[in-house]
Formats: structure tokens, C-alpha cells, sequence
């Protein structure tokens, strides 16, 4: 085992603080109860599984892309943020666990909706226009392919699943239903702009950010606050700009920064000699599949920080 295998954190251990919930990469505890210290494990979730082997320093470039992002896009919407050191609230010798890879935020309630965002056609949305010339229930011009831009961006939200189920494609109808017109239309319109704007930005660093998923609390008072993660790899795909008109062309996936990389290698792999089913456990990342993909991560963060 490699040191940076090592020094990863799968999994955080904060004893201090009452654990709220682990996710498929954040683990939450409470702080008080007005606040939440997020800790970014090293964990990769892909299919909805999460893996056993974490990718080394993940957590830590999730996070400092994240509050890349918040700050950028803090004119559009206000996010979770308190502002506050989250090695503040930890014993200092728990310190190590969130140094980096934490955020302390504020205590919202969650709007059970996935805002998905998408510019482009790929990967789940690709099959499904082959298919209905659609991509949940948004009828699309004739004739485009596979990961062609899209006119304008569309909203295609999702609702939020238990842990370890698929979240669960709805119509915009569906969350009117869920949340009431006005809130829904607000979270509609506010993804599509923070889409818009982050795909400017990320375009003038040579990255095109095809689609993306944005999560929404409410404060007591009802204002709606951008939350947990932004615009990571992990709730993006990110494409660099060279490759991808080749890949246009040729009616490709283009390379991309995103845990595609471990997907595409998740497709074909063998567990007892048929392909893996795409349910817990996972088959066992090779070592090559877990650097690549953390150099993935880090290439994606030095071109926007750049």
C-alpha cells in the first residue's frame, strides 16, 4: 500500500461531536443545533455503491473546489456557509480529520429535490434521447448526438433517494406538486442561472461543465440557500476543452474529470465471471484505477484555481 493509499480518509471518526449522517462521500455531525460540520471523506461513490477503496485526497479537492464555486456564485443565491474555522469545533486532536476537507454550515431544512442542470447530452441523458428524443420528459431537437450542446440548457430534477437507492428522475410538474409553484419555479430558475454562469467561468479555464446537480435548503424565515456540494467532479461532469470536438465528431464520450474514468472501468469488470451488477460490494478498484482517477481530481482543480 502506497503512503498517499494510507493517509486517505475513508471514513471520519469525530467523537467530539454527535454524528448526524454518513453520506456516499460526506460525513455529518451536529454542532449545536443551529450548525453542521460536513467532513469531505476520500470516498467514491459510482452507480449509487460506494466503494471500498478511497481515492487519496479527494475530500480535500472536492472541498476546496466547492468554496471555489460558493464564493463566485454568492451574487446569484445565498449558500450554507457560516464563515467559521470547522477545525474550531473538534477536539484538536480530531483536528487532522477536517483540516481542509470540512465546512461548517448552517443547519437548513433540505428541499428533497435534486436540481440536475444539463447543457449537454451525455450519459444517462444520451440513452435516453436515442431512445424518446427526450431526456426526462424535455422534448429535444431531431438530429443531435452524443455530447452535443444542447440549444439552452434544460432542468431535469430529481428526487432525492434513501440512502443506497437511486435518486429518481421527475417531470418539473412532479416538484410543483411536491414543494408548491413558486418554490419549485425558484429552484428551476436559480440552478439554471448558477449553471449558466459556472459553465462561463469554467469555459475562460478551458473546461466545459455538461451537467451538474444542485442541492437547496430553506431557512426558517423560507429563503432558499445553495448547499452541500457545488460544481465538484462529483456532482459535475467536467470536460476539458481540447478533445472535445474529436470526440464530437466521432460520436465519443470526451475525456472528462469527472469518476467516469472509474465508471467506464466499473462497466466491464467481472465479479465470479459475469459483469458486475451494479450492487453492493463493489469489485475491488486496482491501484492504476485509483491514481488516475485522483489525478483526474487534481488536475480539475489546479485548471479552475489557475
Amino acid at each position: 500500500m502506497t503512503q498517499s493509499t494510507t493517509s486517505a480518509l475513508h471514513t471520519s471518526n469525530i467523537t467530539s461531536l454527535p454524528l448526524l449522517a454518513r453520506g456516499k462521500v460526506r460525513d455529518n455531525y451536529a454542532v449545536g443545533d443551529d450548525r453542521i460540520l460536513m467532513v469531505a471523506s476520500d470516498r467514491l461513490s459510482a452507480f449509487d455503491v460506494i466503494m471500498g477503496e478511497p481515492i487519496p485526497g479527494k475530500g480535500v479537492l472536492l472541498t476546496q473546489m466547492a468554496l471555489f464555486w460558493f464564493d463566485k456564485l454568492g451574487h446569484i443565491c445565498p449558500n450554507h456557509l457560516t464563515g467559521e474555522a470547522p477545525e474550531s469545533v473538534v477536539k484538536p486532536e480530531e483536528v487532522k480529520q477536517v483540516e481542509g476537507r470540512s465546512m461548517l454550515v448552517k443547519r437548513l431544512k433540505p428541499v428533497l429535490i435534486e436540481a440536475v442542470v444539463r447543457g449537454y447530452l451525455a450519459g444517462s441523458g444520451w440513452q435516453e434521447y436515442k431512445a424518446s428524443q427526450s431526456v426526462c420528459g424535455v422534448k429535444l431537437p431531431a438530429g443531435l448526438t452524443n455530447a452535443a450542446k444542447l440549444p439552452e440548457p434544460i432542468y431535469t430534477p430529481a428526487a432525492k433517494a434513501e440512502m443506497g437507492d437511486h435518486d429518481e428522475n421527475i417531470t418539473y410538474e412532479r416538484t410543483v406538486e411536491m414543494v408548491g409553484e413558486q418554490l419549485a419555479a425558484q429552484i428551476r430558475d436559480t440552478a439554471i442561472r448558477i449553471y449558466k454562469e459556472a459553465a462561463e467561468i469554467a469555459l475562460t479555464k478551458g473546461m466545459i461543465i455538461a451537467d451538474t446537480k444542485f442541492e437547496f435548503g430553506l431557512t426558517e424565515d423560507g429563503t432558499l440557500v445553495l448547499m452541500d456540494e457545488v460544481l465538484t467532479p462529483d456532482s459535475s461532469r467536467y470536460w476539458p476543452v481540447e478533445g472535445y470536438e474529436d470526440a464530437l465528431a466521432k460520436g465519443e464520450n470526451p475525456p472528462s474529470y469527472d469518476k467516469q474514468f472509474v465508471r467506464d472501468w466499473l462497466e466491464q469488470a467481472k465479479v465470479n465471471g459475469k459483469l458486475w451488477d451494479k450492487t453492493a460490494p463493489a469489485p475491488r478498484l486496482p491501484q492504476e484505477v485509483i491514481e488516475k482517477t485522483a489525478a483526474k481530481y487534481r488536475e480539475a482543480l489546479q485548471r479552475l484555481m489557475a
